[in-house]
């Protein structure tokens, strides 16, 4: 059965939205002053957390049409984990896109 009153934090990857304080965090815990170069990093380790999370879902797809997998509820609940945390990285996405073309519009 499927539980619609999941948490939406366990459904979405472990790396947290707020890159800049995942990024702080990861400096603190080398001891280093946070930069951007650690902010791209957070943002690249999640990024690969969802492109591993719609290679499972495109697994447990293949899987369920090749007769391996008779759960259909464990292979809805992994297309949605990856349909969430797609649509998190797009709205990302488009934030720092919003960002870049307000900086770019200011003036000097």
């Amino acid at each position: 059965m499927i539980n619609l009153n999941a948490n939406v934090n366990s459904v979405l990857p472990s790396a947290n939205a707020d890159f800049t304080g995942v990024a702080a965090r990861e400096a603190a815990d080398v001891g280093q002053k946070p930069d951007f170069t650690n902010t791209v990093k957070a943002i690249e380790k999640y990024i690969s957390e969802v492109d591993e999370l719609q290679q499972s879902s495109d697994m447990s797809i293949k899987d369920l049409l090749a007769g391996k997998n008779e759960d259909i509820t464990s292979v809805v609940s992994a297309v949605a984990k990856a349909d969430i945390s797609f649509k998190l990285l797009v709205g990302i996405r488009n934030k720092l896109i919003e960002a870049y073309k307000q900086t770019m519009n200011m003036q000097i």
